[in-house]
């Protein structure tokens, strides 16, 4: 890393790369933004000027063209300076134009929050490098420069670009196969993220750092002085590496590891020039140390997702500490380290050619998948989820691979063959046995889908909750956005006017479309109806609007902005004629079986000698006595409500799932501490899938407060789900 980045720096790599560079559009482009930029500065106090010359520069070290180290320097003039694209367009031409444009931000939309409003840029983004991937890769060089100097940046502003980074950047940046940025973005997302973890880590391999450095070294001298009577085209590189830090941290720490049981932590890298010289490579290093079994993998035959190829083999030393071994050609090298942008260092120009489409498929599937879902924060998830860097391999009847993200089911192979076959899928067999629809692969494996003949088959809505990945989700929502239109408009109105019930949301008819029209426009519905389709069919979650929906019809229809409390007021008489005229003089208890807190919907009932127990209307007590239909006993269950009173606080109980990491109670009780909520009691305990439960009871005084807990909550690193507890 250059810790300072100019002009003349810039220029002497130019000279000295043996790529054609139109060195004056460049120093151009420079001299335009630096005047642009002028009496700007960075958190660091430096002139902006050095963030668009340190993106520069990185993009010359992946080998980009002239177009793009242009649009490097020119990427925020349009967001941070008065420069508009025209003036862009006009100095230097349409690509470079197209480029600035496709990685600048979207201007505040007020309607949005700030996760869309990070959703719809995100898809901008993926919009912009489907037409050219060289919007993605100066995206990329531009988080890699920020990340490396975020240490400039206030902590809350280090957290969210940390996870942002985390979650959508090295994500991408896998599966372009850039495995080098990859690598940096998480380890310096890392180190904001757990600071703690990264330190303990980094001590470890510090303490006999000289010891591994002569380790590598003495493999490296081993294999070279084997290969010395071999032939080669040319001789073979080989190099040593230690794996990176957030690399053993998620072996360490997420699969519960110690770093004797990592296998791969040291890695020795073998570059020759054929295929049959990797297999001859492979054959004789088997031969000089012995190879553990189980753990040597083709990437050759079956290459990864992201169009990695090698061959991978651990091995034990003599010194009986096991290394992996990596053996590849040199395109197979420039793939692994560069990835798409290999397609640059190499070759002067984009080449459309069936493999960079192949490359690029995932773009066009992540952007359909978002447009189904009618969500525009999927995108972000989806990225999260379908791009992860752990993939699976199964493989077809015919002995095809298919790759797919971890905990992929059936559902999710019968989509990846063919939408089709998935929408008539009725069963499936691993290895010749029959296993059921939500079974989860494994690599290896061999999957046959059985399917129906009947021409109408379609998928069942179950799918929706089995499928893993987004792709096969997507195909499902819009067999039923496209096949079941009607019978979605009445499943989506019958669920908005439940939950409607629930949040005690009263909205005359002619003035819905008005109260809902800022989140027809978020889900681009033209109709009400296309509105109840598009929550038939999934696209819409009304766990997601139902909190915003219920602040939008306090300020619009309540006036009273006293904080709510529970008092009762009879609605009717019961069958017993018993008139409940003087209320404040009747004890009131919160029932412990569903803990009501203010904005549930409520019911009360009589008890003997003990006055009024309410409930909410989900409870399982009142559910099961409205199954009962006993007419005794429903006499006892009266309506009741929250009225405007006095502030209360009641006890409740969480549920927090999450992966088992160091630091994850802190982070929750940090949370809590913050937002001022009392903790009465709390405990976490692991589970047997390997996740961790964290269990509290806390204060609280609204179900307003608990969502925006909850929601806090959900950001934190490796959380899986926030619930109320279930008594």
């Amino acid at each position: 890393m250059k810790e300072e980045y100019t002009i003349d720096l810039l220029i002497q790599k130019i000279l000295t790369d043996d790529k054609q560079y139109d060195l004056s559009k460049i120093i151009t482009a420079y001299e335009f933004a630096a005047k642009a930029h002028e009496g700007q500065f960075r958190s660091s106090g430096q002139p902006y000027i050095i963030h668009p010359l340190a993106v520069a520069y990185i993009l010359l070290e992946l080998g980009m063209d002239t177009d793009t180290i242009c649009a490097a320097m020119l990427h925020d003039v349009v967001e941070d300076t008065p420069v508009t694209l025209d003036e862009v367009k006009k100095r230097f031409g349409q690509d470079v134009a197209m480029l600035v444009d496709g990685v600048t931000k979207l201007n505040q939309v007020p309607i949005f929050n700030k996760e869309e409003q990070q959703a719809e840029n995100v898809r901008k983004m993926l919009l912009a490098m489907s037409q050219d991937i060289r919007v993605i890769i100066i995206k990329l060089a531009d988080r890699l420069h920020n990340m490396r100097t975020l240490k400039f940046r206030p902590s809350v502003k280090q957290r969210n670009t940390a996870h942002e980074t985390m979650n959508i950047y090295a994500p991408i940046a896998h599966r372009l196969g850039m495995r080098g940025i990859k690598e940096e973005l998480e380890d310096l997302a890392f180190h904001y993220l757990d600071p703690f973890a990264y330190s303990e880590i980094e001590h470890i391999l510090e303490i006999k750092k000289s010891e591994r450095e002569a380790f590598i070294t003495s493999i490296k001298d081993t294999i070279a002085y084997r290969f010395r009577d071999q032939e080669f085209i040319k001789p073979p590189q080989i190099d040593g590496r230690v794996k990176s830090i957030y690399s053993i941290y998620k072996k360490m720490f997420v699969h519960h590891k110690s770093i004797e049981e990592i296998y791969d932590k040291y890695a020795v890298r073998i570059i020759v020039s054929t295929v049959g010289e990797c297999y001859n490579v492979l054959g004789l290093v088997h031969d000089m140390f012995r190879p553990i079994p189980n753990r040597f993998k083709d990437y050759i035959s079956t290459p990864k997702a992201n169009m990695y190829q090698s061959l991978h083999t651990t091995v034990l030393g003599k010194e009986g500490i096991p290394f992996e071994i990596q053996i590849r050609t040199w395109d197979m090298h420039a793939t692994a380290e560069y990835g798409i942008a290999a397609h640059w260092k190499y070759k002067e120009g984009i080449q459309r050619t069936d493999k960079m489409d192949q490359r690029l498929a995932w773009v066009r599937q992540v952007i359909e998948a978002q447009q189904t879902s009618d969500d525009v924060e999927e995108i972000v998830r989806i990225i999260k989820t379908d791009l992860a860097p752990e993939d699976i391999v199964v493989m077809t009847p015919k002995g095809d691979s298919i790759s797919l993200p971890v905990d992929s089911t059936v559902i999710d192979y019968a989509y990846r063959i063919h939408t089709q076959i998935g929408h008539k899928t009725i069963g499936a067999k691993i290895d010749g046995k029959l296993v059921p629809l939500d079974y989860k692969l494994h690599t290896g494996e061999i999957c046959e889908i059985i399917t129906s003949n009947e021409p109408n088959k379609g998928p069942n809505r179950a799918w929706l909750n089995i499928a893993r990945t987004n792709e096969a989700k997507s195909k499902i929502r819009s067999w039923f956005k496209k096949e079941c239109r009607e019978e979605n408009i009445i499943t989506g109105k019958t669920e908005l006017e439940k939950e409607f019930r629930h949040f005690r949301i009263r909205v005359p008819e002619e003035e819905l479309g008005e109260f809902l029209g800022d989140d027809l426009k978020r889900h681009n519905c033209s109709t009400l109806d296309d509105f109840y389709a598009s929550i038939g069919y999934g696209g819409v979650m009304l766990s997601k609007i139902m909190p915003r929906l219920k602040d939008k019809y306090i300020k619009l229809y309540q006036t009273d902005d006293e904080p709510e409390t529970a008092v009762i007021k009879p609605v009717h008489k019961p069958s017993s004629g018993i008139i409940l005229d003087k209320i404040e003089d009747c004890t009131v208890k919160f029932a412990q079986c569903c803990n009501p807190l203010p904005g549930d919907e409520i019911v009360g009932f009589i008890t003997r000698g003990h006055g009024i127990s309410v409930h909410t209307v989900n409870c399982t007590n009142y559910l099961s006595a409205v199954k009962r239909n006993n007419h005794e006993e429903l006499a006892r269950w009266m309506d009741v409500q929250w009225t405007d009173s006095e502030q209360t606080s009641l006890q409740t109980s969480i549920e927090v799932t999450a992966l088992d990491r160091v630091g994850l109670v802190y982070d929750i009780t940090a949370i809590l501490t913050e937002a001022r909520i009392p903790i009465v009691h709390s405990s976490s305990r692991n589970l047997k899938n390997g996740n961790a439960l964290f269990e509290a009871t806390i204060t609280i005084a609204s179900t307003e407060q608990l969502n925006n807990l909850f929601e806090k909550l959900r950001r934190v690193k490796n959380v899986v789900s926030v619930e109320r507890a279930k008594i």
